[in-house]
């Protein structure tokens, strides 16, 4: 079922997670470790990030450096099919730009459609450690946008080769990101918003946005949406902080700010378990009012911390 049809039929606010892929060589048992435990509030979907490759160089004889591509996580597709599987739960792969050719774009797309997977959210993705900015595949796409293009062609039955006759269309529901503080490559909330509307008038239909620990930002970005034309739902991403080093290491890996109160109850704590704590009761602050607020959705970056998100979940559902 499309996420936007569960959003509609819903007259309250649902519950919705995203995962990481577990570790190359680790088990799907890891995965479900994580998801069983949040089970009892019905989640409305899952979503599962992808991790593009990264590059080390391996000296080899005679000094000479060799470029060997690495991979620590698998990709989505048969972790999305084993959830889907097992929980009878929507499942939604992130489609990233980076590291993808148009045609392995497709036939990935292909391969979601006939495992009957009908969400996707539909990203750039972040460029790779050895890179200073965002480098696209040869053949690939270098903005979201194009990335939304094609697949909202596909829906129309509309591939990249011109000549195939009576090709079936797909259905996907195409979701994508925003930013209530600005995407950090974006001059300005304006620019940032002319763009985001962009996707939606392409085809996208739902956008959920990245963590933010000040309801404020989520309000004032939905406003500021509406009043630029954007009227599919916005879900609010909220994540819960967990230990010290993410209080500046979120900031700067994912350009938000911690609220002056927030910090200040966090500067009292004296060892991560404080932290943890305080983070959980200001996450279950955020998702009441967010709740009262009758958002469509609080979806949670769990990251493998399913017992935080299901002491949160429990004081909110």
């Amino acid at each position: 079922m499309k996420l936007t049809q569960k959003l509609s039929q819903s007259k309250k606010t649902l519950f919705s997670i995203e995962i990481l892929p577990p570790l190359k060589g680790r088990s799907i048992q890891s995965i479900f470790d994580g998801i069983d435990p949040l089970m009892e509030f019905n989640p409305a979907f899952v979503d599962v990030t992808y991790h593009r490759e990264e590059y080390i160089y391996k000296k080899r004889e005679g000094g000479y450096l060799e470029k060997v591509s690495i991979r620590k996580r698998p990709g989505t597709v048969g972790i999305c099919a084993a959830i889907m599987n097992k929980y009878n739960v929507e499942a939604v792969p992130h489609i990233i730009c980076g590291g993808f050719t148009k045609e392995e774009t497709e036939n990935a797309l292909i391969d979601l459609q006939f495992l009957g997977i009908d969400n996707v959210l539909a990203l750039r993705g972040d460029s790779i450690k050895t890179e200073p900015a965002f480098v696209p595949e040869p053949g690939g796409h270098s903005y979201g946008l194009d990335l939304v293009k094609q697949i909202s062609e596909m829906n129309q039955a509309n591939y990249l080769d011109e000549e195939m006759k009576n090709a079936a269309p797909t259905n996907f529901c195409i979701g994508i990101a925003g930013y209530p503080e600005k995407h950090f490559e974006a001059p300005n909330m304006i620019s940032d918003l002319k763009y985001l509307k962009a996707k939606v008038d392409a085809g996208a239909e739902y956008i959920v946005t990245q963590m933010f620990f000040d309801n404020t930002k989520y309000f004032d970005f939905v406003d500021l949406c509406r009043k630029n034309g954007i009227t599919v739902p916005i879900i609010p991403g909220l994540k819960i902080l967990g230990g010290k080093n993410q209080i500046t290491t979120l900031p700067k890996v994912f350009h938000i700010d911690i609220p002056q109160p927030f910090y200040e109850e966090l500067e009292k704590c004296k060892d991560d378990k404080q932290i943890k704590q305080v983070g959980i009761e200001w996450c279950i602050q955020q998702s009441k009012e967010l709740v009262k607020a009758n958002v469509p959705c609080l979806h949670f970056y769990t990251m493998g911390a399913s017992e935080a998100t299901k002491t949160v979940a429990k004081a909110v559902f």
